[in-house]
């Protein structure tokens, strides 16, 4: 039987030879001359929250355990984590490497591991948390769930804020721009000025794009090695958009469709930082960005060799990228009512004032503190003047100027 053991450095395949036969504890020495973890700094689960920085799960603790008794089938994931550097290998000790004749200079081995490339894997996140408001990732999936039955990819730019004190990232809204998806990819056509609405939005807010988040379709590419986290071409978007944010604790969510064993499926949130290393080789050029449909959606190409694992290679696991972050949710100071932006429905004529109808006994500001009815009235107003006016008095609740009340209703047809 052939196990995958997943660690915080990415995926080993071990083969168990007698599985009828076998305990735990054969598991963890197979582990140890495999992948270099000594079996008295290892702790297995089946549950891969043993990865993530939360409560951990049951431990695979007995190693007279028989392996047949537990839930495991060929291809079956175990998840493994030991303590950092217990995987490390030394180093060669440096020993001199002198060039023939009269050509190039002397170096030493340290000199040459120095130019190298080094992936390794990043411990912890730069942000604590985070949290989404309920309501607006209630409307993404239920558009993901039920409009588009996950059968191809969306996503969406996360705007909110970032506690200066405990670093969690507070998802209040989620903007989703023009974009086309198929099962494997979503190419976002970003419109300039639509952009500088929504930022102009959010800096009234007191808010600010913090992250990005996108559905995995339940046709997706496979992998003829089994399931994997995020696909090359999602570590490249993910690394680009994230290089882009300019922030340490931008976050990446991927939200998918998970079939239980008994048929019953559940929509899913899972929240990552891509690490540092894999920005600055994206930044670098280092990271292929041009992906074949040949290409395993599992290992990330590199345009150099780099070292990972302790190995030379030109590919890389995806998951050496990712750094799992905890995630919750909130109850956010937006509502959420109003028709979301390029769904590929046009807006209906009267949607403003259904809008503002329902709405007529709550006080005009309440009425208008709705992210995507801001938007749709910045198209009106001036950038950088009027929008992030309106938006101040929505992010505090203030009495809204005549002038803008006035506008509104003739918006609305009022």
């Amino acid at each position: 039987m052939i196990l995958r053991i997943r660690s915080r450095d990415g995926t080993d395949r071990i083969t168990v030879p007698d599985a009828a036969a076998a305990t735990v504890g054969d598991l963890q020495r197979l582990i140890e001359a495999r992948a270099t973890v000594p079996v008295t700094a290892q702790r297995l689960s089946l549950d891969p929250a043993l990865l993530l920085p939360a409560p951990q799960p049951p431990l695979l603790s007995d190693p007279a355990a028989p392996l047949a008794s537990l839930p495991l089938a060929n291809g079956s994931f175990v998840y493994l984590s030991y303590p950092a550097g217990a995987r490390a290998a030394q180093p060669p000790p440096p020993r001199a490497l002198t060039a023939a004749g009269s050509f190039g200079k002397k170096m030493t081995m340290d000199d040459l591991i120095a130019r190298q490339i080094r992936v390794t894997r990043q411990e912890a996140p730069f942000c604590s948390a985070a949290s989404f408001d309920r309501d607006s990732a209630n409307a993404f999936q239920l558009h993901v769930s039920e409009s588009l039955a996950f059968a191809v990819k969306r996503a969406g730019f996360l705007y909110g804020r970032v506690d200066a004190e405990t670093k969690e990232v507070l998802v209040d809204f989620i903007y989703e721009p023009p974009q086309q998806g198929s099962s494997d990819v979503v190419h976002l056509m970003r419109d300039a000025d639509e952009e500088a609405r929504v930022d102009a939005i959010a800096d009234g807010l007191g808010m600010r794009r913090v992250g990005f988040v996108f559905t995995q379709a339940v046709g997706r590419k496979a992998s003829e090695t089994g399931e994997y986290t995020l696909s090359n071409r999602e570590v490249v978007q993910a690394a680009q958009l994230q290089a882009e944010g300019g922030i340490p604790e931008w976050v990446t969510a991927v939200v998918k469709l998970e079939v239980g064993e008994d048929g019953s499926a559940d929509v899913h949130f899972e929240a990552f930082q891509m690490s540092e290393v894999c920005v600055k080789l994206f930044k670098d050029g280092v990271l292929e960005t041009e992906i074949q449909d040949s290409d395993d959606p599992r290992l990330s190409k590199m345009r150099k060799e780099v070292i990972a694992g302790g190995k030379d290679t030109m590919e890389v696991d995806n998951d050496f990228f990712l750094v799992p972050v905890k995630i919750s949710d909130h109850q956010g100071p937006l509502s959420m009512g109003f028709p979301i932006e390029n769904r590929g429905i046009p807006l209906p004529a009267n949607a403003l004032r259904s809008h503002m109808d329902r709405a007529k006994h709550l006080p005009f500001v309440k009425r208008i503190s709705d992210f995507h009815l801001l938007l749709q009235i910045a198209a009106f107003l001036d950038v950088k003047a009027d929008v992030p006016t309106l938006a101040a008095c929505v992010g505090h609740q203030a009495e809204v100027p005549e002038g803008y009340r006035l506008l509104i209703d003739a918006l609305a047809g009022v």
